[in-house]
């Protein structure tokens, strides 16, 4: 069965989107830039909501771009190429390989687990891996803790009234020194 990873970049202090709706702190080194690109390549779907979706939109055309380094030109190919899902009550259309989603996140992460396919379902976004992780969706999560405090924003955990035991599987220290946390939820 496929696993789903909730996997964002995060502030020491657990946001992942200041209070001014930035996100400059996130933008990775060439050793991080890497690790998310290898990361990358073990997803089969992403899922993710409007403000990202809007987000990443620029990674739709940047292989365009001549002034791209080797190294964003791998990654733009690869998202350019990989199958993504929106959720998003305001948007009439996307672009891209994406499609809009017909129906609740719990419901369309069953239905891919149930399709054949290779790669990771992955999720990227607060309010909607919150959404996942109250059904008990999320099988990883995946933090890039960034060695700043933002003082408020988005948080990368939204408050909930479950707990969730999980098994610490991986750690990686940068040498920007952005932590990398893997944890798969105990079942």
């Amino acid at each position: 069965m496929r696993s789903v990873i909730y996997s964002m970049g995060v502030s020491l202090d657990g946001y992942i989107v200041g209070p001014d709706g930035g996100l400059d702190w996130t933008g990775p080194d060439e050793e991080l830039f890497r690790f998310v690109t290898d990361e990358i390549r073990e997803v089969g779907v992403y899922l993710l909501g409007r403000r990202l979706y809007e987000t990443m939109l620029y990674w739709e055309t940047a292989d365009q771009d001549p002034s791209l380094d080797e190294s964003r030109q791998e990654w733009a190919a690869l998202w350019k190429r990989l199958p993504k899902v929106v959720f998003s009550t305001t948007l009439s259309a996307v672009r891209g390989n994406a499609r809009l989603a017909s129906g609740s996140p719990a419901r369309e992460i069953e239905r891919l687990r149930a399709e054949p396919g290779e790669g990771d379902i992955a999720i990227g976004g607060a309010t909607l891996a919150a959404e996942a992780a109250a059904s008990g969706l999320i099988d990883e999560y995946r933090t890039r803790v960034h060695p700043l405090l933002v003082g408020g924003g988005t948080p990368f955990f939204p408050r909930r009234e479950r707990r969730v035991d999980l098994d610490l599987v991986e750690t990686r220290t940068f040498g920007s020194g952005v932590v990398h946390l893997r944890h798969r939820v105990k079942r």
